[in-house]
């Protein structure tokens, strides 16, 4: 089996939230809560963070966790995990995972379904997840993402819009599925794709995962009933992670 190894891509930079990676209101900077959640999914042989800046390596390395300093000029989280990859001198069979660096509430089941699903999926370059919408999601809402399946388990597309679209609604169509964006890479296949260009949909939906399936790649998805809370974007959002957590007791 190869070995399977969650890069977490961390940066200092954030225009809705500046210095999020080290937002401690819990007692634990953000980034931390992170790293010990990923670190719970059994697939996983180990954790490392990718951080543009030595303030967030300092704040993992004080608690145990890998890390490795990577440059702070990388367009998007795909182009940080390449380097950190090649940073860690990592085999081309290894699995990558690309956990986000905001998401301390990550289900460990999530990663497992995702690392399934490339595991399953041979010929995929790329895994992804979905989940279906919840009671107060609307489909037609074009921040979130959308993603419609083959019936081998692969992505067919990803979009802001609401797909698929039921011209005639009856009982037992397909409802849309919510893109979540936790991501598996075949190590051989990042070279690859920072290499890849821009392509059309991909700019025109403004979803890089597009330009995977625009050049041929197949990405496999894993469906999971429940993703967990999404992402923290906001310092509303933050806060509202440290209530949940402070209820929990923990």
């Amino acid at each position: 089996m190869p070995s399977i190894v969650a890069i977490i891509p961390a940066r200092m930079a954030s225009t809705r939230f500046p210095g999020k990676m080290l937002a401690a209101d819990t007692g634990t900077p953000l980034i931390v809560h992170v790293a010990q959640a990923a670190a719970k999914a059994s697939s996983l042989s180990r954790v490392v963070v990718a951080a543009d800046d030595p303030r967030i390596l300092d704040a993992v390395r004080s608690r145990g966790i890998d890390c490795v300093l990577t440059s702070p000029d990388h367009p998007n989280g795909t182009s940080r995990l390449a380097e950190a990859a090649d940073l860690l001198g990592l085999p081309a069979d290894t699995i990558v995972v690309n956990v986000q660096g905001d998401e301390p509430e990550i289900e460990p089941g999530v990663i497992d379904a995702a690392v399934g699903a490339l595991t399953a999926h041979p010929a995929a370059a790329v895994s992804t997840v979905a989940a279906p919408l919840a009671p107060a999601d609307d489909p037609n809402n074009p921040n979130i993402v959308k993603v419609v399946c083959r019936r081998d388990g692969t992505a067919l597309y990803f979009s802001r819009s609401r797909v698929p679209f039921v011209r005639d609604p009856k009982p037992g169509q397909p409802a849309p599925l919510r893109h979540v964006g936790l991501y598996c890479y075949r190590r051989s296949f990042l070279a690859t794709y920072r290499s890849l260009t821009p392509t059309p949909a991909e700019q025109a939906e403004s979803l890089e995962q597009l330009r995977v399936l625009e050049h041929g790649y197949s990405i496999a998805v894993a469906v999971v009933p429940d993703a967990g809370n999404p992402g923290i974007d906001t310092p509303e959002q933050y806060a509202a992670f440290v209530a949940r957590w402070n209820k929990a007791g923990r």
